[in-house]
């Protein structure tokens, strides 16, 4: 395969996938690392990808927003492995905040009916989970809705996180690595996610995988702000080691 169209596959495999990575399109196309990341170099240089640590991501996607039925669809399986562990780390009869994101609305649809917990949240999708479980004090935060998205932002939401300390936040994030931090395209969002960090005593960062090297437009925290990243087995162990470094436990799924 020439250079040119090996180029042209990788730009279909990022505009497929929302990104992809050095190591495993040099398997694929049995070439070098060294080999890809000149077609990357090159495919960045004509504007068509945006180079990201360890990959690539399609021109465009630092504002790119996937909706809530798309992110649903998205490394299913990984997103329930990591729903499923997270469970262990519920405070008994204490109380957490689950953020908006398609992997912490697994684990609220995983939480036995039977769980004695305080729940608050400003995502609407996680709400309607939890609406029928007895045992939970269920409060919801209060906004602006948004429509991609289905989470309450602005002025309201941030005065409720004001005004609470929670055991557990349960985080979501749109892209994350050791170096850019926590990332989501929307500044609204990134504003509540960051009230939510400081209302909780222990932060878990719920992330598959293929979110690690992607950066967006706002970023709302480092991993420093983290206690406990839950992600899957497909995290670079660079990125581990680098995310471990920053003092983060990191537990893979």
């Amino acid at each position: 395969m020439y250079a040119p169209e090996r180029q042209q596959e990788i730009l279909r495999l990022a505009r497929e996938a929302g990104r992809v990575d050095v190591l495993s399109l040099a398997d694929q196309f049995q070439v070098t690392a060294e080999t890809v990341r000149r077609d990357l170099k090159a495919l960045d240089r004509a504007g068509l990808v945006r180079r990201v640590h360890g990959g690539a991501i399609p021109a465009g996607r630092l504002d790119f927003e996937p909706d809530l039925t798309e992110r649903e669809a998205t490394a299913a399986d990984e997103k329930d492995r990591i729903a499923a562990a997270a469970l262990a780390e519920l405070p008994d009869g204490g109380s957490i905040v689950l953020d908006a994101g398609s992997t912490v609305a697994r684990l609220a649809a995983a939480i036995p009916v039977d769980t004695a917990l305080t729940v608050v949240t400003h995502a609407l999708p996680v709400a309607a989970r939890l609406a029928d479980h007895t045992g939970i004090d269920l409060h919801l935060v209060g906004g602006r809705v948004r429509h991609r998205t289905r989470a309450a932002v602005d002025a309201w939401a941030l005065r409720a996180y004001a005004e609470i300390r929670a055991d557990v936040l349960f985080l979501a994030t749109n892209g994350f690595s050791a170096e850019g931090g926590l990332t989501t395209p929307d500044l609204a969002e990134a504003a509540v996610k960051r009230a939510a960090m400081a209302a909780a005593r222990r932060v878990v960062l719920l992330a598959d995988s293929a979110k690690a090297g992607q950066e967006h437009f706002a970023r709302f925290g480092t991993f420093s702000d983290v206690d406990l990243l839950i992600t899957d087995s497909g995290l670079d162990p660079a990125q581990k080691a680098a995310i471990e470094a920053a003092g983060t436990e990191v537990v893979l799924v």
